[in-house]
């Protein structure tokens, strides 16, 4: 795929608003006519017919961390020499909304510092039940790595997400919400990419990867992807699903750069390896109160040696509460938050148990679009000679949204 620039971006949303402000009609009522708002998505233009809107946002991310920003992976990591890390670490544009008709929708995302399209999407969403979707996006394999990371109750993802992440996958999806009565509320999802990740649009061999994911909403109300109770919600809504997805090819790990592997699988061919992962995670939500929870097991068959199986295994609880709703003198807008991670990696040799623990507290300036998060983290890992390693790391992190 030919690399996109920002300057292609920003020509073609220009191109748009110059052709809706110049285009004539003849009746008293131009439907073509914009009207600009801005809402939560940013900047909006909308026709007076409603055929057309344009949401254009941008969004920052500056980030200091100490004594490293990285999750250590192996031991020789806690050996590192400490520094302090200060950084812009994401500069985004997002570009989105619908065309012809309100119904068929559209969505970009431009990662401005590393010049990578991220997203490219259509979605065809007439019916609520049954939903089409066809380009790049992050597969709703895990809620903790499709939740944006400007709308994380912690500064990034645990320990987890190099591992199990799916991450983006070019392919067709379709998904739906079917609204039944009471606790009769479920979503699915059900998708065919290329799984070969990131911006490579054909595969490296003739397998496919196959994705599902179940969700039963067990309160008759559809559970999004978003952390923190910042609504502060009068009536409970929560969720549990159950995700699967199964392919064949040289990756054993994928990351917002696209495929890649894990330690231990450095060797990579054509239909090398065959990736089946399963995971189990809830949700919810009530007056100040949020969880999340996940639970993972990934086999990796290496048919380069025999076809010998690995398990892969790991978890992560999340809590956070605003603790206005029961102290009258605590802020309204500040959340604090605990996670606790395991990852079980049995086959490397570098460590078979690591653990995090961290601790994060937000203040909401204006919700999700502009925040300030610290979080302090323990990492433990332990080697097959019952060695451990431990890390302490201090992150400070503004997010802001235009």
């Amino acid at each position: 795929m030919p690399a996109f620039r920002l300057s292609h971006i920003l020509l073609l949303v220009c191109s748009f608003i110059s052709l809706q402000a110049n285009t004539q009609d003849t009746t008293s009522v131009n439907p073509m006519r914009l009207s600009a708002t801005y809402g939560s998505k940013g900047f909006e233009l909308t026709t007076a017919d409603n055929r057309f809107r344009l949401q254009l946002q941008s969004r920052l991310q500056f980030r200091f961390a100490t004594p490293q920003d990285r999750h250590p992976v192996t031991f020789e990591d806690f050996d590192q020499p400490a520094s302090h890390v200060l950084k812009n670490n994401r500069a985004r544009l997002k570009v989105g909304g619908h065309g012809y008709k309100p119904w068929l929708k559209y969505y970009w995302e431009y990662d401005v510092a590393g010049g990578n399209l991220l997203d490219f999407r259509i979605m065809i969403e007439k019916w609520e039940w049954l939903r089409l979707k066809v380009g790049q996006w992050k597969i709703e394999y895990s809620m903790e790595r499709v939740i944006s990371s400007g709308r994380q109750q912690m500064v990034g993802r645990s320990i987890l997400n190099r591992a199990f992440t799916i991450d983006r996958q070019q392919g067709v999806e379709l998904y739906g919400h079917l609204n039944g009565s009471g606790a009769l509320d479920f979503s699915y999802w059900a998708a065919v990419l290329t799984g070969t990740g990131r911006s490579s649009n054909q595969n490296d061999d003739t397998n496919l990867m196959y994705f599902g994911r179940f969700q039963w909403n067990m309160f008759g109300r559809e559970y999004k992807f978003s952390g923190s109770d910042i609504e502060t919600l009068e009536k409970p809504i929560a969720m549990i699903a159950l995700a699967g997805v199964t392919n064949r090819g040289s990756f054993t790990r994928f990351s917002s750069a696209g495929g890649g592997h894990l330690e231990g699988f450095e060797t990579q061919f054509p239909g090398q390896f065959q990736l089946n992962q399963i995971n189990l995670e809830s949700a919810f939500k009530y007056k100040g109160f949020s969880w999340q929870s996940e639970l993972h097991n990934k086999e990796i068959i290496d048919f380069n040696a025999g076809g010998a199986s690995t398990s892969v295994q790991g978890y992560y609880a999340q809590a956070g509460y605003f603790f206005h709703n029961l102290i009258n003198w605590w802020p309204a807008p500040l959340e604090l938050a605990v996670r606790q991670a395991g990852d079980h990696p049995n086959t490397f040799e570098s460590a078979v148990d690591q653990r995090e623990t961290s601790f994060g507290v937000n203040w909401f300036f204006s919700g999700h679009n502009n925040k300030l998060t610290l979080e302090v983290s323990n990492f433990e890992y332990e080697n097959m000679a019952m060695e451990t390693q431990e890390e302490w790391r201090l992150r400070v992190q503004w997010d802001i949204s235009f």
